[in-house]
């Protein structure tokens, strides 16, 4: 068939293998998804070109090509391709793979050691890789889903670029489809809604979208056109990439908190569903929330708190899912306070000056005299009880002596911060009419 002689370059027939195996790209023009390493003018591109590759850590999420875009790095550079898996692999292995590479070197063969999930070695295997990499025995390509910064010995880091791989997009994911579909040579059988949601479902991950799709290639000749409803019976959902206990979970925490900072509650609650939807637990949310109504609302809503520990309260007396919703009305609720980090701001700079002024005692007048020696030696003495005074506020100095009254507390004119300001105003006015004020 002419679609079958066009497509012998690009694909493998061996329909023993899996789909994604047999789409495995050949060349690197035709990996999918990330152009901005791999075209002639981006960072890969351009070592390529020159035929000079440096040491580097391919970052990105599973199914997006750092093992193939790694083989295909050594094969336009014509090292000699070494895969090892950190999952697998031990120290013997790796003392394998050194010697094998230290012979190549001295016949000036280089080779490619490619690691996947590198970040799964331990400290010492890591530190292993430095004396090779320094002197060119081996050119280290390390592929890992987690952030290099967090995982890698800083040592190791240094010696390598680190590269972003990128989700794959819709393009890229459609393009995948079209190849799929050339290479048995007949469409998927979607209609035009179950398609884009088949998209959806890989969550762009490339291996999972082709094995996908490879199980409905297996459907009968004929099978009419599923829609989404019959999709979702015939393939299993892809699970969100999200650990509780790695990046994904500090950058969607991120991405909630930034959102309702930004008062955009649309954008909230779309992160608190992702969070749900990955098995955060909501408990860890509602402290979050509580600290953010403290830290970024504060005394601009003083309700703001009230709400985010009631959220806590309704869903431990609910659980999920009902509990949640009240979760969600906190997040909304946050996202539209007005915002105000002055008293943040404010104890911040308290605790400052109260470490630099040591163990400064309060004003004689504002201790209490328990007892006669006290009274005697002016504890309380001239101390000014304010709701006896005309207008409610005695102006008196409560700092310690010798410490100069300063303002660490500066009120926005954000929602109920306006009416504190005002009256703080009014009281700075009140003081400074007192006949010992600084005036």
């Amino acid at each position: 068939m002419k679609h079958e002689a066009q497509a012998l370059p690009l694909f493998d027939e061996d329909t023993q293998r899996p789909l994604a195996d047999r789409l495995r790209p050949r060349t690197l023009e035709d990996v999918v998804g990330q152009e901005h390493l791999l075209a002639p003018d981006a960072p890969l591109g351009r070592m390529v070109e020159q035929g000079r590759l440096v040491s580097a850590i391919l970052w990105g999420p599973p199914g997006c090509g750092k093992t193939t875009i790694a083989r295909l790095l050594a094969q336009r550079t014509e090292l000699a391709f070494e895969p090892l898996s950190a999952t697998f692999s031990g120290v013997a292995d790796l003392r394998k793979v050194f010697e094998a590479a230290r012979r190549r070197h001295e016949i000036g063969q280089g080779t490619l050691l490619f690691v996947d999930e590198v970040h799964r070695f331990n400290r010492a295997q890591q530190d292993s890789f430095l004396p090779y990499v320094e002197d060119g025995t081996v050119t280290l390509v390390g592929a890992t889903t987690e952030n290099p910064s967090f995982e890698l010995n800083g040592a190791l880091l240094s010696r390598c670029r680190v590269f972003v791989l990128k989700r794959l997009d819709d393009t890229a994911l459609g393009t995948l489809i079209a190849r799929a579909e050339e290479l048995s040579g007949r469409e998927l059988p979607l209609d035009d809604e179950a398609r884009l949601a088949l998209m959806a479902m890989a969550d762009g991950d490339g291996r999972f979208l082709l094995n996908m799709a490879e199980q409905l290639q297996a459907l009968p000749e004929g099978t009419p056109p599923l829609d989404t409803s019959a999709l979702a019976q015939q393939i299993q959902r892809r699970a969100p990439l999200y650990d509780k206990a790695q990046e994904g979970h500090y950058n969607l925490i991120s991405a909630l908190h930034k959102s309702m900072r930004g008062s955009d509650p649309d954008a909230a609650l779309y992160w608190l569903a992702r969070m749900l939807d990955g098995g955060e637990d909501p408990l860890y949310i509602a402290r979050r929330l509580i600290r953010f109504a403290n830290e970024d609302i504060a005394m601009a809503d003083p309700q703001a708190v009230q709400q985010a520990l009631a959220a806590w309260d309704v869903y431990e007396r609910l659980g999920s899912p009902e509990g949640e919703l009240a979760i969600a009305q906190a997040v909304v609720h946050l996202a539209t306070a007005p915002k105000s980090i002055a008293v943040y701001r404010a104890f911040g700079a308290a605790q400052q000056r109260a470490r630099r002024t040591g163990s400064l005692m309060p004003p004689l007048h504002i201790l209490n005299a328990p007892t006669r020696l006290m009274k005697d030696i002016g504890y309380g003495e001239g101390y000014q009880y304010d709701p006896d005074t005309p207008e409610g506020f005695s102006g008196a100095d409560y700092f310690p002596e010798g410490m100069d009254r300063e303002t660490f507390y500066h009120p926005t004119g954000s929602g109920y911060e306006e009416h504190i300001r005002r009256r703080l105003d009014r009281w700075s006015a009140l003081r400074n009419k007192r006949p010992d004020s600084a005036d």
